[in-house]
């Protein structure tokens, strides 16, 4: 047999053993007679789901993009590797990440299981070309069990930094969005009325924070339930500045103060914030600017001041 043969032969039997040991995962988890209910309610639900999805598939296309995510979503949906709780968690940070649509956590889950697959795959069939070390197939195997674990982590910190530009987005805005709302209550609008106006003004500045605002003011009016419908904001924004705006407003609520000195008091202490923060930005930019002066900026000086007098020394030294 030839060593291009053995080598492929090599590579097949460890994508094999990976797909046997994720088997062998799923059997763990899901075995037993608990586990075989558990997963036989589970594949009823996902199969109803996936019916209504086919049904709205079929009705309006639309485009690649709505096609590809319904069926990123089933792919999803069948996954066994991962329970209610993984998938709770990975709700409430696609939430914060300003995804709600009703397939986020499929997709999620259908991206990370296919991108490891694909760096796995990937890493043996191209862990060969490693020069040294990539002949042997222990090495090749150990790299594809790493690229097999970055392909599985990468998607999350993706959504962990998206979510937390999306949070810095909506923390510069939010003493504007205060300010809005204190102007709002003044005028004798309710907080419904007050929190849409505010969604409607920062639609052109803000357009995550409007959003959020906007989807709580349709909880306010729909539900009734003004306390769970604040805590939602707080729970899908996730920043300590509106955990202390839902605060002062539910004890506003719950103990008949007026909204509007409260509101008046916290956009007050948030601008402060905010100023202290720009100033203490401010303050950092002298030491960060230090080193890009020194590599980049220095040496053109030095070059055009002492540039002259060392093609004068030069002439003379030649000179002489």
């Amino acid at each position: 047999m030839s060593p291009n043969h053995t080598e492929t032969l090599v590579n097949l039997l460890m994508l094999l053993a990976l797909f046997g040991a994720l088997a062998l995962w799923w059997v763990r988890k899901h075995g037993g007679l608990r586990g075989r209910i558990a997963e036989r309610a589970r594949q009823a639900a996902l199969s109803q789901r996936a019916e209504r999805v086919h049904a709205d598939v079929t009705d309006d296309p639309g485009s690649w993009r709505t096609r590809l995510t319904h069926r990123l979503a089933r792919i999803g949906d069948r996954l066994p590797f991962f329970d209610v709780a993984y998938r709770a968690k990975l709700q409430k940070e696609m939430l914060r990440g300003g995804y709600r649509s009703r397939h986020a956590v499929s997709v999620l889950l259908a991206m990370k299981f296919v991108m490891a697959l694909s760096f796995a795959t990937l890493a043996v069939m191209l862990g060969s070309h490693v020069p040294n070390v990539g002949h042997y197939p222990a090495v090749r195997g150990a790299m594809m069990l790493i690229a097999f674990v970055i392909g599985q982590v990468l998607p999350e910190y993706v959504l962990a930094f998206t979510a937390s530009r999306r949070r810095k987005l909506m923390s510069a805005y939010l003493p504007d969005a205060l300010d809005l709302l204190v102007i709002c209550t003044n005028a004798g609008n309710s907080l419904a009325v007050s929190i849409r106006r505010v969604a409607d003004e920062l639609a052109d500045i803000c357009v995550p924070l409007s959003g959020e605002f906007s989807l709580t003011a349709d909880e306010l009016q729909l539900s009734g339930d003004n306390t769970r419908a604040l805590q939602g904001l707080a729970d899908r924004i996730d920043l300590p500045s509106i955990r202390a705006l839902i605060s002062t407003l539910i004890q506003a609520m719950r103990y008949g103060t007026p909204i509007t000195h409260a509101l008046r008091t916290l956009s007050r202490a948030e601008r402060l914030a905010h100023l202290v923060t720009l100033e203490e930005k401010a303050a950092k930019l002298a030491p960060k600017m230090v080193v890009p002066m020194m590599i980049f900026i220095l040496p053109a000086v030095v070059v055009i001041a002492a540039g002259p007098s060392v093609i004068q020394l030069i002439r003379v030294l030649a000179s002489q």
